[in-house]
């Protein structure tokens, strides 16, 4: 079964920076993060899992209002992997990130944590 990785997640101050990536766990499974338009999801304690980015093959870009100017993701199809540049977080950036599929894909993943200290 195709279970995602992703990684680089911890805890950092405000205006801190960190980086997450996303790999799938096993080789034969790189097609489906090369192959596919791929996204960023968070869930915060108490609430619902809520879309981040987006990118697709052709590196079309989209974020939600709040990360704008802040988050950029991007993707490198030779590693067949996802990246997600997190600068000047808040404490409301504080959650649980994912990656997927776009559209809230049902791959399995695990999650990388990502606390920010006020």
């Amino acid at each position: 079964q195709v279970t995602l990785v992703e990684s680089g997640g911890g805890l950092v101050q405000a205006g801190g920076s960190l980086r997450l990536s996303c790999a799938a766990s096993e080789i034969s499974f790189r097609s489906i993060i090369r192959d596919n338009d791929m996204g960023w999801y968070r869930q915060a304690p108490g609430k619902q899992r809520e879309w981040v980015a987006t990118i697709t093959t052709g590196r079309s870009r989209t974020y939600v209002g709040s990360v704008k100017g802040r988050f950029t993701i991007s993707r490198d199809s030779a590693k067949s992997t996802v990246y997600l540049q997190m600068n000047n977080l808040k404490p409301e950036d504080t959650a649980v990130y994912y990656c997927n599929l776009a559209g809230f894909g049902a791959l399995r993943s695990q999650g990388t944590q990502v606390t920010v200290s006020s």
